[in-house]
């Protein structure tokens, strides 16, 4: 088994994990356990678990979604259009979209984030459907990052966008009110800078209900 990668600061911790296809649950379990182990060690550590699609299994999806976790990331990487240019075959946009709708199905408190590289020559018409189809599934929090190439055998940059148009997405997620919209070059999936804005969110998502 793979472990996951861990970092955790004084009061976040960031799970990830590659798929992991060679196992029957896609290494949900293992996730889960990571997950409830550091929990158990530090109840108030804000957990964020960054997800494959399990290959649209939506239980094992279930299995972490129901660990404990604050966060519930899974990214949809791109639009639509460029799925199958830039993701492995085995993945797909709808089934992206089935996972982030089904967090929120099964833990209807529980945040959910997802994260789009830009400049792979991607439209804005594009993008905005993207946005609009997340919105409908309820997803909490975006992220927009440049592309950039990691090796020669990778796609090419087709643009480096520039931070005024990157201010401008996330202007547009602010108008479709997604509870937090991180927009800029170097912005990653997991961002710093969103932490404590995301806990806010947490805490706030606890608060019992007036009645």
């Amino acid at each position: 088994v793979k472990k996951p990668n861990v970092r955790i600061s004084e009061s976040v911790g960031v799970v990830g994990s590659m798929a992991q296809d060679d196992l029957p649950d896609g290494g949900s379990e293992h996730l889960a356990e990571t997950i409830r182990e550091i929990k158990q060690r530090k109840s108030s550590i804000l957990v964020e678990c960054l997800t494959p699609d399990f290959r649209g299994d939506l239980k094992a999806v279930e299995t972490v979604a129901s660990s404990g976790l604050d966060v519930y990331a899974h990214n949809v990487e791109t639009v639509a259009e460029l799925q199958w240019l830039v993701r492995d075959p085995r993945a797909n946009y709808k089934q992206s979209l089935a996972v982030l709708e089904h967090v929120k199905k099964c833990q209807p408190n529980l945040v959910t984030k997802t994260s789009l590289m830009l400049g792979l020559g991607e439209t804005d018409e594009q993008i905005k459907r993207v946005m609009e189809d997340l919105r409908n599934i309820g997803v909490d929090c975006l992220t927009f990052g440049q592309y950039m190439q990691p090796t020669k055998r990778h796609l090419k940059v087709k643009e480096y966008v520039t931070p005024a148009k990157f201010d401008y997405w996330r202007e547009v997620g602010d108008k479709m009110e997604f509870a937090y919209t991180a927009s800029g070059p170097l912005v990653r999936s997991s961002y710093k800078a969103g932490e404590f804005f995301i806990k806010n969110l947490i805490d706030k998502k606890k608060e019992p209900v007036p009645t």
